[in-house]
């Protein structure tokens, strides 16, 4: 055997301090791929979002003619016993606009939006009762 291939056969160890240095590396590198994946902030536009809810807060026009479709689509899934029919409905229902904006005029500590989003909410519950009573 020749010098050159004992060379190549020979292995380094990395001491206490390099094993902590990549360890502290790793977990570094780790940590930042984690916060970048999972940071929402970034993306958001706070104003644009707050005003997206207040907007499907309304109930006028279509979204009644809406509500009220699923409403009879719904019912119908309870008399044939069809959980699919009954989730199809709650799809297409337009009641979660009012509850979205429920949950963020209570998040913002805004009275004037949490008032509106009641009584929309209130008024579809209402129709929907009536809808279903029909």
């Amino acid at each position: 055997m020749n010098t050159s291939e004992n060379n190549n056969d020979i292995k380094v160890t990395p001491n206490d301090e390099q094993f902590d240095n990549v360890k502290l590396t790793t977990w570094e590198g780790i940590k930042k791929f984690l916060r970048e994946l999972l940071d929402i902030r970034g993306d958001t536009d706070r104003d644009a979002t707050i005003e997206a809810v207040k907007k499907d807060i309304s109930f006028k026009g279509h979204t009644a003619w809406i509500l009220i479709f699923s409403i009879f689509v719904a019912s119908i899934g309870l008399n044939v016993s069809s959980a699919a029919v009954v989730i199809g409905a709650m799809l297409i229902s337009p009641l979660m606009g009012p509850i979205v904006g429920v949950g963020l005029s209570v998040a913002i500590n805004d009275v004037e939006t949490l008032k509106r989003s009641l009584i929309n909410l209130g008024v579809m519950v209402f129709l929907s009762v009536l809808t279903a009573f029909l």
